[in-house]
């Protein structure tokens, strides 16, 4: 299945994933709102996300349809280049309610990757 450096790269997108959920443990919207080093520590967790998914090659991506290619790369690219308008709604929509399912989605992919 995936090549070593698409191991490496699903990792790099789990751990950051990981992170970002554990991140806002505790924590409310408004939170995020007031603080601006968990708005930047969760954007760019997520932005690591999105670039390791965009290296991750495209056979490998799709063995993994569970995984939402496009939709977390196209958030990386919103991050970056709309670094002045991040609408920290969506942000926060995105590790509550998204990554959860994300991290689940490459912990499977990385344990089958693993055990071949």
């Amino acid at each position: 299945m995936p090549r070593p450096s698409s191991v490496a790269r699903l990792r790099h997108m789990l751990d950051s994933a990981r992170e970002a959920v554990s991140l806002i443990e505790g924590k409310t919207r408004r939170d995020l709102e007031h603080t601006r080093l968990l708005q930047l520590g969760l954007t760019r967790l997520v932005e690591i996300i999105g670039e390791a998914a965009a290296r991750v090659p495209k056979e490998t991506r799709e063995k993994l349809p569970a995984i939402p290619w496009a939709d977390v790369v196209g958030m990386r690219n919103k991050l970056i280049h709309g670094y002045d308008t991040i609408d920290l709604d969506i942000l926060w929509d995105t590790v509550r309610n998204e990554l959860p399912g994300l991290v689940e989605a490459l912990e499977q992919a990385t344990d089958a990757a693993t055990s071949e």
